[in-house]
């Protein structure tokens, strides 16, 4: 069952927005999240928190500032997301700017799991380019205590650039920047792993002006790395408070202006998305994707590869790549998911918060996308695993709101050390190896630990909504307000809710639900994507006002999203 429920907003910031110039409808929106004057709205990067509120990043910058200026050889490890690829994009385009000698390593999920593991500093140390002195991290090595106590014993020095979140015991490196490590007075704590390596350049741009070798007019132009930066931010869907929001807004308009990275306008290409009206929903859902399949199917280095060239042709090559990569992740995907529903099917859920699953010929690589579509439907926290080897499962979780997904793993791995052997991740997904004879002592301490630490509302399904417009409030004016906003996780996209009388419907293509709906005496279009059964000739629905254009003329269409039946 779905409820919807209407967000509730500040009547007093909603007028105020009104009086300065804001649509009342957008003015009640903008008002539930928060938001109290235009101000608020003004996405300038001159007012993004200031470097120095990052705990260690002086540290961090003072030890880069040394290792550059002695020619020291720098290796960049990477996580195999999009939010790891932009990051080591950044950090290769960043310090090569600044003078630096840098490479990257980026592990195969496959073969060496995730993170700064001790193999991964063998392999580092041995790679044909010599031992590096300085490995850099970024969206990993929070928890890489043997990581980093093995590049310790082999002399290389380590900077961790994280944004997860740390376990009870930090790795001994030469600096750690994280805005969530405990004592870091960060305002924000939503950066991306890419926002962290950029705070970091900006800090040791900082540090290089200091030293002299820099003035503000001959420093390098850090900004051109804000599309890389956005990509990562909206891919890795962190939540999009103010100051990511300004990180987003500024690499969107890099992109719409047409100075985005050689690889993010070949990605924009091959998605068949113009790069001149660039939203964050390109980036989250047309471009993010693609980089990802290459860290799903085989490993990320096509991806970094494509965000790290200049070459345009090159950068489109690798794009076709991902692109081909990414329908072959879909395929996997499509044949999982029917595996996953034949496998409910035969569950009985009951009274069960958590849902298990493992299948023999699954890809892990894939699994997460298996556990959020079956999260989305049945409205719990689910881990889907895959054979990692002969011995190990590994599974990658998603949550629901209130169900903070890594710290049900910790109550796990403290009511029963033996069954996880490691683990990692934020409140709405994580990731876990564990050995396969322990998969249904997981699934059980899984369930028992989620009963006990979510209460029982929450497997409820509510949808917040915006509350109802009047016909008159659905227009392009509206549709083209909201579009000027970054949206994202954290500050959702409007979804409004009204009664409406069905005057028409039928299915398109066998698969989507096409309606006019009457309002006021209006009619509207509307489509239900992926919805096949017919509504009531009344009915309370969530919709989205989408502006689309039609033989050259711009509608209004509504995109049904939820019904209250």
């Amino acid at each position: 069952m779905t409820e919807l429920v209407r967000r509730a907003y500040d009547a007093a910031a909603a007028n105020r927005l009104v009086a300065e110039g804001i649509a009342p409808p957008l003015a009640r929106v903008l008002a539930a999240r928060g938001v109290s004057s235009v101000r608020e709205l003004e996405l300038a990067a001159r007012d993004l928190i200031p470097p120095q509120q990052l705990s260690h990043v002086g540290q961090a910058a003072k030890l880069l500032a040394d290792r550059i200026e002695a020619g020291a050889r720098l290796l960049i490890v990477a996580d195999y997301d999009c939010d790891g690829a932009t990051a080591c994009a950044v950090g290769l385009r960043g310090l090569r700017a600044m003078g630096a000698r840098v490479d990257y390593l980026v592990p195969n999920r496959f073969d060496y799991g995730y993170g700064l593991t001790p193999e991964i500093v063998d392999l580092a140390a041995s790679g044909a380019a010599g031992r590096p002195d300085l490995l850099i991290t970024v969206d990993n090595g929070i928890a890489s205590v043997a990581g980093v106590a093995r590049a310790n014993e082999l002399g290389i020095e380590v900077l961790i650039t994280d944004h997860h979140l740390p376990g009870e015991r930090l790795p001994a490196a030469a600096a750690i920047v994280n805005p969530n490590q405990r004592g870091c007075g960060f305002p924000s704590k939503n950066l991306a792993g890419v926002g962290v390596m950029f705070y970091v350049l900006l800090a040791l741009r900082a540090e290089f002006r200091a030293r002299g070798r820099y003035s503000e007019a001959t420093q390098p132009k850090l900004n051109a790395l804000l599309d890389l930066v956005a990509l990562g931010t909206v891919a890795d869907v962190v939540p999009l408070d103010r100051n990511n929001r300004i990180l987003v807004a500024a690499g969107l308009e890099r992109i719409r202006n047409g100075l985005a990275a050689p690889g993010i306008a070949a990605l924009f290409e091959v998605a068949g998305r113009s790069v001149r009206t660039a939203t964050a929903a390109d980036l989250g859902f047309a471009v993010g994707p693609r980089i990802n399949a290459a860290g799903r199917l085989t490993d990320m280095t096509v991806g970094i590869e494509c965000l790290a060239t200049d070459d345009a042709a090159r950068a489109l090559d690798l794009a076709r790549q991902l692109d081909e990569l990414n329908r072959e992740r879909r395929a996997i995907e499509a044949d999982m998911q029917l595996d996953a529903l034949a496998e409910l099917g035969t569950m009985d859920l009951g009274g069960r918060r958590t849902i298990t699953l493992f299948n023999e010929s699954w890809h892990q690589g894939v699994v997460g996308l298996v556990a959020s579509r079956v999260k989305e439907r049945h409205h719990r926290p689910t881990i889907a695993f895959a054979r990692a080897d002969e011995r190990c499962l590994r599974g990658s979780g998603r949550s629901i709101e209130g169900v903070h997904l890594r710290d049900v793993l910790d109550l796990v791995t403290k009511a029963a050390p033996q069954i996880i052997e490691r683990f990692g991740g934020h409140a709405m997904a994580a990731g876990l190896t564990l050995p396969h004879e322990r998969f249904e002592g997981f699934a059980q301490a899984f369930e028992a630990a989620t009963q006990a630490a979510a209460d029982a509302e929450l497997f409820t399904r509510r949808i917040a909504t915006d509350g109802p417009l009047a016909a008159a409030e659905i227009s392009l004016a509206l549709t083209e307000a909201i579009d000027r906003q970054i949206w994202g996780q954290g500050f959702v996209p409007p979804l409004f809710d009204n009664e409406f009388a069905v005057a028409e419907q039928r299915l398109v293509k066998e698969a989507h639900l096409k309606l006019t709906l009457e309002l006021d005496g209006r009619r509207f279009d509307a489509i239900w994507f992926r919805r096949t059964q017919p509504l009531p000739t009344r009915v309370r629905l969530a919709y989205r006002p989408v502006a689309e254009s039609y033989q050259e003329q711009r509608r209004i269409s509504l995109h049904i999203e939820h019904a209250s039946l």
